[in-house]
């Protein structure tokens, strides 16, 4: 390879890191966003649900109509991808919003979104299930440390107690398992349709059917200069440009580099609520999410071999 092929490739590549971190990065701080309109604020987490998911989606429509047409209507057409849509968008979008910001209300912005990211050592067991073959020693090894992060974070060390309530674990956790299923279950939509289509339709349906136990106008919270900021940056800053740049990062990095990258979510979620919120982080706090952010690299490696 030439010094002029490096040169070509070395700013793409570049490029590419730039837009993971960034978008992982937006989503982290959209959660300590989230966080201080609940505490604070008196925001619910219903409320910015319905909310977040109903103008994403259109949001996301709009820009997929611009590109794609009269395509954005077509996935209707079929009754089997109509049905996996609907199933996607209840069970994986909508579960995956609400349970995430339901284990900030009751936690904090930094634990709900570390233990979310619990979700590729839960798809690892599912794949190892499915497929009757043990996993091997180093994804097995991944797995126990990712229980041995868990322990640490809601316990902080001690067995006896929990470091935060029994309802912020119960939603993050949650939220692990609504992952999982948000990754594993649209995989054959999305090779035929494409994300922006797949994610906007998940995002209006779950924000419509949501709409019915929580309508938008039953508005909980105090309208102040700080907190409509804050409901703008998750929507616009948290949602459609972390989303965008995610994808966008795709086309200039491998898809194992991206997953990797983007454990900066929790780092950056954990960061910032420790910096803004004041929210306390101990040694045995550090060491479990270390350990969850662990799993992700050696998962994202063993997945690139």
């Amino acid at each position: 390879m030439n010094n002029d092929t490096l040169v070509a490739i070395s700013p793409s590549r570049n490029k590419g890191i730039a837009l993971v971190l960034t978008g992982a990065a937006l989503w982290g701080v959209s959660g300590t966003a989230a966080q201080y309109l609940f505490q604070q604020q008196g925001f619910s987490p219903e409320w910015l649900t319905v909310v977040r998911l109903l103008l994403s989606g259109i949001i996301l429509l709009g820009i997929a109509y611009k590109n794609e047409r009269l395509k954005v209507f077509e996935i209707w057409k079929t009754k089997n991808d109509a049905l996996q849509i609907i199933l996607f968008a209840i069970l994986g979008m909508l579960a995956v919003q609400y349970t995430y910001f339901a284990a900030i209300e009751h936690g904090n912005a930094a634990t709900a979104t570390v233990l979310q990211y619990l979700a590729p050592a839960l798809i690892t067991c599912y794949l190892a299930i499915r497929s009757r073959r043990f996993p091997s020693i180093t994804v097995s090894v991944a797995v126990i440390i990712a229980i041995l992060g868990t322990f640490l974070l809601v316990t902080g060390g001690s067995i006896r107690t929990l470091s935060i309530s029994g309802w912020a674990v119960f939603w993050g956790v949650t939220s692990a398992f609504a992952l999982a299923f948000y990754t594993l279950q649209p995989y054959k939509l999305l090779s035929r349709w494409g994300s922006m289509i797949v994610v906007g339709w998940g995002m209006l349906i779950g924000g419509i059917c949501f709409s019915v136990i929580h309508p938008p106008w039953a508005f909980e919270g105090k309208w102040t200069l700080s907190s409509f900021s804050a409901v703008l940056f998750i929507i616009i800053f948290g949602t459609i440009i972390a989303f965008y740049f995610y994808l966008e990062s795709t086309k200039f990095i491998s898809a194992s580099e991206v997953s990797l990258l983007a454990s900066v979510e929790p780092l950056s979620a954990t960061l910032i609520s420790i910096f803004w919120l004041n929210v306390t982080f101990g040694f045995a706090e550090w060491l479990g999410t270390l350990c969850i952010i662990s799993t992700i690299t050696i998962l994202s490696i063993v997945k690139n071999k």
